[in-house]
């Protein structure tokens, strides 16, 4: 793949869908730049919510195409309210689409067991209470998902 020539690098990557693409991003730097190429994620966008969404929503400033698609594909997700949002091991508020602040990952120890503290745990620093009702409702906003798409469906 080194040596194929960029322009038909481009043009494979013209027929991936936006999880293929994104997964090429991570692949080089070669890739990144081909696959971050804002024509491509238009199109992405055009297709999956049509040109008039596009046109309302196309990307101001130093925003791009991606980061639009994100944006767009995060509110499909996740609503368009400001909701907690767990992403791996990683939380995010999120409003509107956008990830307002990343609050980082849960610093307490295992979960069930009471009276037993590890060393690793109280080496870490306590939560405050704030901290802890954030890292609750991420919880079950990400337990709940499932349940809500079943709905849906």
């Amino acid at each position: 793949m080194e040596r194929l020539p960029s322009d038909i690098s481009f043009k494979i990557f013209c027929m991936l869908d936006h999880q293929n693409l994104a997964a090429a991003l991570q692949v080089c730097r070669k890739w990144k730049d081909l696959a971050s190429d804002n024509s491509l994620w238009c199109k992405l966008f055009k297709e999956r919510w049509g040109k008039s969404h596009a046109a309302f929503f196309a990307p101001l400033h130093s925003k791009s195409w991606k980061d639009a698609y994100e944006v767009q594909d995060r509110c499909d997700r996740v609503g368009l309210g400001l909701k907690i949002v767990r992403e791996g091991s990683e939380y995010y508020l999120v409003h509107q689409g956008e990830i307002q602040q990343c609050l980082g990952a849960r610093m307490g120890g295992k979960r069930g067991t009471v009276g037993e503290v590890s060393l690793e745990e109280k080496e870490r620093p306590c939560l405050g209470i704030l901290d802890q009702i954030l890292f609750f409702v991420g919880d079950l906003e990400f337990a709940t998902r499932d349940a809500k798409r079943s709905r849906v469906d």
